[in-house]
């Protein structure tokens, strides 16, 4: 059984607080297939303008690069000055593997999967250390509650769980499903299907007559 938990961290303890208070509307994401050591940041909300001239007044940022246009974003190449706190091996250290990171007013939420509970009290623990107020705002045992509640996949669970709260099913979307596919590191197609299965199992469990056993399309 694994555990996927949602941490939330303020700006100002963590990174990009002067930019985010330059630039209120801006959403940031972390481009996923990119190695930690050299963090690339979708930008969301801002045109980059007023992206460099925030990034110029941030003491956070070292240097940057404007690297891809896609539609209403922007991918930079983020060079921090010191360490970005939650793409440093203190936060990750072994004890779990960083499926999301995105920010928005002045808060940043990391979205990681662990081992059991217990890692995630020792990662919580570790930012304390580092004066980083560190607030688990969801926890779900992707196991125990498949097999309690749904008949959802763990794959199919966090298809969803991702699309929701990146913005996938709001109008208009705030992100396409080439882009929610990368985050999750699997291929568009994919994605496609586990979205379409998960969808006809939630239709089948919300329709079934009650005492019909579900149908299956694992």
């Amino acid at each position: 059984m694994s555990t996927i938990a949602e941490f939330r961290f303020p700006a100002t303890e963590t990174m990009l607080a002067t930019t985010f208070e330059q630039v209120p509307d801006i959403r940031f994401e972390l481009e996923s297939s990119v190695s930690q050591n050299r963090p690339c940041l979708w930008v969301i909300g801002a045109n980059p303008g007023t992206v460099h001239e925030a990034f110029e007044t941030d003491p956070a940022v070292e240097g940057y690069e404007h690297l891809v246009t896609a539609g209403d974003r922007l991918l930079y190449d983020v060079r921090f000055a010191g360490t970005a706190p939650l793409l440093s091996d203190e936060f990750l250290e072994g004890t779990c593997s960083l499926l999301a990171v995105w920010g928005v007013d002045g808060w940043w939420q990391a979205r990681v999967r662990v081992r059991d509970r217990d890692d995630l009290w020792t990662i919580r623990d570790r930012l304390l250390e580092e004066d980083i107020t560190a607030d688990l705002r969801r926890v779900t045992d992707v196991t125990a509650e498949t097999t309690r509640d749904t008949r959802l996949t763990p794959e199919q669970q966090e298809a969803l769980e991702a699309a929701l709260e990146q913005g996938y099913f709001e109008i208009p979307r705030q992100i396409s499903m080439e882009e929610l596919a990368e985050t999750l590191d699997i291929s568009h197609q994919a994605l496609s299907e586990r979205l379409r299965r998960a969808y006809e199992t939630l239709v089948n469990e919300e329709l079934r007559p009650p005492g019909e056993p579900p149908t299956s399309n694992q």
